[in-house]
């Protein structure tokens, strides 16, 4: 049996508790500053009120200042904050990791540096680790489609673990396995991580069929845009591959669990997919974030603010070409400069070949 000790009480964090404690493993749930209403409730009768499911027996909740003690003899540490707080729990986990701690991380997103360099979120995270403690214990993440509720459920998930260390990853797998909850692990780090951020950034788009038919009074029509939406997904598992290319990871990563799988369940629904949605039915964006959706966590369109603004630069430094990714900068475009939808369907797949009216008589 493994001591397992989560920072942050969000759904995915907590629906973990399922596979963990059906292992008979112990889980600590500390709460983030945020998160005190859920730990309240957590503790006063066992529910997770977004979740809407009482947790298992084997789960004891913490607010943050009694984290020393919930860290206490822990064999496993999980980040289970979203992106917009890695800084922050890395600094918590300076004063709360131990030598020998097995670190592993459910956040995605990548943040890029003022030359336009991109950084998988687990590297932020172990930075603000002092050194010598941030190599005595192990990184690793947890990528793939994995919607909580259906994980807390006992639902059939597929996931992959990642990490640098083989032998760490097949004992955290171990740690997590059930017969519902089915782990793979891959020593592809970075290419299962840029796949687990960028993926995010596409899923933005899976709002954008039912968007149309919404801006043209069709949002009941019997023949929808699944024609286009087959397209997109099409141009994004392409651009997938070039990231492979591009950050160094490994092409079957991309077309593997981390990749196309966990963009297909993204685009299924969700808050993204709906920023999308009101994009695409001609609500520029700057009102879909500030009014339609204000106060939502979107951290979809914020990793194609960090991920498609290092675009330019990579361009600008001979590493990618203009023609490299026009799907993701035709996002950005949409998100950080209000460009209304029109997909540059000229540049996808290579270039789509231009044939003249007399050619094809």
């Amino acid at each position: 049996m493994a001591t397992v000790t989560v920072l942050g009480s969000g759904i995915m964090a907590t629906a973990l508790a399922w596979p963990l404690t059906d292992n008979g493993n112990e889980v600590r749930l500390v709460g983030t500053h945020l998160d005190r209403e859920i730990i309240n409730s957590i503790k006063e009768t066992g529910v997770h009120p977004n979740l809407d499911l009482k947790v298992p027996d084997g789960v004891r909740a913490y607010q943050l200042e009694e984290a020393e003690e919930a860290f206490e003899g822990a064999d496993v540490a999980m980040s289970g904050v979203n992106s917009f707080g890695v800084h922050w729990a890395g600094e918590r986990f300076a004063s709360l990791l131990k030598p020998g701690m097995m670190v592993i991380a459910v956040t995605k997103g990548m943040e890029a540096d003022e030359n336009g360099d991109l950084h998988i979120l687990p590297e932020v995270l172990a930075s603000k680790v002092p050194e010598d403690l941030r190599e005595q214990v192990s990184w690793s993440a947890i990528v793939g489609p994995a919607i909580a509720g259906e994980v807390a459920v006992r639902r059939d998930t597929c996931v992959v673990f990642a990490g640098r260390e083989a032998d760490v990853l097949e004992r955290l797998a171990a740690t997590f396995r059930t017969e519902y909850y089915h782990v793979w692990t891959s020593t592809d780090f970075v290419g299962a991580e840029v796949c687990a951020a960028v993926k995010n950034c596409y899923a933005f788009g899976g709002g954008f069929m039912d968007g149309l038919l919404d801006k043209e009074g069709e949002s009941e029509a019997r023949y929808r845009r699944y024609n286009y939406g087959a397209a997109l997904f099409a141009q994004a598992t392409c651009e997938l591959g070039r990231w492979m290319e591009l950050m160094g990871g490994d092409p079957v990563t991309s077309r593997g669990l981390p990749g196309v799988g966990d963009m297909f369940v993204t685009t299924m629904g969700g808050r993204n997919v709906k920023a999308g949605r009101f994009a695409a039915a001609g609500v520029p964006f700057s009102e879909v974030q500030n009014e339609r959706m204000k106060d939502v966590t979107l951290e979809g369109v914020a990793a194609i603010r960090v991920i498609g603004g290092a675009l330019p630069k990579l361009t600008e430094r001979g590493l990618i070409s203009e023609e490299d990714f026009p799907l993701m900068r035709h996002l950005h475009a949409i998100v950080a400069q209000d460009e209304p939808l029109n997909l540059p369907w000229e540049k996808f797949f290579g270039g789509e070949p231009v044939t003249s009216p007399r050619a094809s008589l």
